[in-house]
């Protein structure tokens, strides 16, 4: 976690002091409204339903040996409904949560690739995992990389690169609930490390108007702080299994404040679940780019 902070403190420091930079903030909100009213017959009821993404980059070539980028995802959105009984509006459920920062600083040698290090946070807004406690910010996982990069093709919008190191990360989960008769909670933490491999994939489609964004990351753990605890039970080696996380999203414009988003993402993590997990969304709304 020090390691993150570090490196996040370098790219905070170099973002307020060092410019010009290549900037480009992304974000848009959809909203889905339905409603009946009160002698409407056949189960009905209304709802609204709002999601808010954002994409935010920022790079530079800081010195003649160092590029710095620095990229933000986020996301969050709920369903309101209605009680089909009583027409009540119900407690809004979560339908999106993403926060997932990562800044990489490579080293530009001129060699045939690049060294680099990176920092990578990931949680999300609201945990409402746990119905008697909500908790912000939580599971946060941290992810500290070294390794080397490559650029395999870098034009004015189209742009391809993967980067192979070692990673450790750290995952917290907050407040966990380890009593329930006396309402102990406590903060679990957990630690791996093994082999990272992130490829990134940005061009554009159709004249322009349509931009595909894919990124594609694996990683391999070759040791984990649990391991012995997990002896002996049938999930003793499910850590050792390649962790995938593949994201694909179409974002077109139709006109200069209204786009269509289509995100697509597979997950796989055998200590979650043993099948893959698969996302879909396809989102209708307003845009804007900030930069």
């Amino acid at each position: 976690m020090k390691s993150l902070l570090i490196v996040s403190g370098l790219a905070l420091a170099t973002l307020m002091y060092a410019e010009p930079w290549e900037l480009s903030v992304d974000a848009n909100l959809t909203l889905t409204q339905n409603s009946y009213s009160d002698n409407w017959v056949g189960g009905e009821a209304g709802s609204v339903s709002w999601v808010f993404n954002s994409n935010s980059l920022a790079q530079k070539q800081l010195t003649a040996k160092v590029y710095n980028t620095n990229t933000l995802k986020l996301s969050f959105g709920q369903t309101h409904s209605q009680d089909v009984i009583t027409k009540n509006w119900l407690k809004p459920v979560k339908s999106t949560d993403l926060i997932d920062f990562e800044t990489i600083f490579r080293f530009t040698l001129g060699a045939f690739v690049d060294p680099f290090a990176s920092g990578r946070l990931e949680t999300q807004f609201l945990d409402q995992s746990d119905a008697a406690k909500e908790r912000m910010f939580n599971p946060m996982t941290l992810t500290e990389t070294a390794g080397v990069a490559k650029v395999h093709v870098k034009q004015e919008k189209r742009e391809w690169s993967s980067r192979l190191g070692f990673g450790l990360r750290q995952h917290i989960n907050r407040d966990v609930l380890i009593d329930s008769i006396n309402g102990i909670r406590q903060t679990q933490t957990t630690n791996d490390g093994g082999v990272n491999f992130i490829s990134e994939f940005t061009t554009p489609l159709a004249k322009e108007r349509i931009t595909f964004n894919s990124k594609l990351s694996l990683f391999k753990a070759v040791f984990f702080s649990e391991s012995e605890a997990l002896q002996g039970l049938p999930n003793q080696d499910y850590w050792k299994a390649v962790d995938v996380n593949w994201e694909n999203i179409f974002a077109a414009s139709i006109s200069k404040y209204i786009m269509v988003n289509l995100y697509m993402q597979l997950l796989y993590d055998k200590e979650i679940a043993v099948a893959g997990r698969f996302k879909q969304t396809l989102a209708l709304g307003l845009t804007y780019k900030l930069v």
